[in-house]
C-alpha cells in the first residue's frame, strides 16, 4: 500500500475520524456510531479497509465504546505501550496505516479475557446479512 500523505487523510476523512485515527484522539463515550451497533458483518480501517473485528467477538462493555475479545486476525493489529494522560495502557494500531484504533485491556470475556475499546470513529462496517445479533454474545 502507498502511504498516504496528512492532507490526503484530511481530505478522505470527517474531522472526528481524522483526530482520532492520525491524532490519537478518543471519542466520547456513547457517541460513536458502532457503540450500539450489533449486526452482523465485519469492521474494517476507515483509513485503508483492512480487516478488523468480526461482530460474532463484539459485546456490551457498557463503556460506551465498541468492544471485541479478539481481532479478526492478529496480523492486522500492532499493540504500543501508550504511558500518556498519566496512565499505562497498551494501545491498538492497524498495522497497515498506523492507524490508532483504540486500546486493548485485560478485563474482558472469556475465551480471551481481552476488551479491546475501539472508537467507532477508526472503523467502517460492512455488512454480511441483516441479521441482528444479542447484546450477550
Amino acid at each position: 500500500m502507498t502511504k498516504k500523505t496528512n492532507q490526503e487523510y484530511k481530505n478522505e476523512l470527517s474531522d472526528i475520524q481524522y483526530r482520532v485515527t492520525r491524532e490519537a484522539a478518543t471519542e466520547r463515550p456513547f457517541t460513536g456510531e458502532y457503540w450500539d451497533h450489533w449486526n452482523d458483518g465485519r469492521y474494517t480501517c476507515i483509513c485503508c479497509g483492512t480487516p478488523l473485528f468480526q461482530s460474532s467477538t463484539k459485546f456490551d462493555a457498557g463503556c460506551g465504546w465498541p468492544s471485541y475479545n479478539a481481532p479478526e486476525n492478529h496480523d492486522a493489529i500492532i499493540e504500543v505501550r501508550d504511558m500518556s494522560h498519566g496512565m499505562i495502557r497498551t494501545e491498538v494500531r492497524c498495522s497497515n496505516c498506523d492507524a490508532h484504533l483504540g486500546h486493548v485491556f485485560d478485563d474482558g470475556p472469556q475465551p480471551t479475557g481481552l476488551r479491546y475499546c475501539i472508537n467507532s470513529a477508526s472503523l467502517k462496517f460492512e455488512p454480511t446479512d441483516n441479521t441482528k445479533l444479542s447484546k450477550d454474545v
